[in-house]
């Protein structure tokens, strides 16, 4: 077996963890949105719940960075995101009755920034 010199395995070592943190690893970043067959009902009760339970809903109202556009859609997945995000990030807290739904693609858009 081939002996290493000291400073050859330092140099070893240092290049290794270098390029180790620079290798892009798949993201297991996940957010929560509502289906595309939600009602306005169940997206507007979504939005009471997750305001309700200590939510930051200031970003879905008018001058809020998440009111535009204006549409149940948008604005029950900024604040079921916030709620899955701040409690466990677990299956049920995106549940929302069946109308929320995992996406592996940020849905941030603009000034706009769910968060992760």
């Amino acid at each position: 077996m081939a002996k290493i010199s000291s400073p050859l395995a330092l140099l070893f070592i240092m290049l290794s963890s270098i390029m180790i943190n620079h290798i892009h690893v798949a993201s297991s970043k996940t957010w929560c949105i509502a289906t595309l067959i939600a009602t306005n009902a169940q997206l507007q009760a979504n939005i009471n719940f997750a305001c309700s339970q200590g939510v930051d809903c200031r970003p879905i109202r008018p001058g809020g960075s998440c009111f535009i556009p204006n549409n149940l859609a948008n604005h029950a997945s900024f604040v079921m995101n916030s709620y899955y995000q701040t409690h466990g990030r677990t299956n049920q807290a995106c549940s929302f009755k069946n109308t929320g739904t995992f996406a592996a693609t940020d849905p941030s858009f603009g000034k706009c920034v769910y968060a992760s």
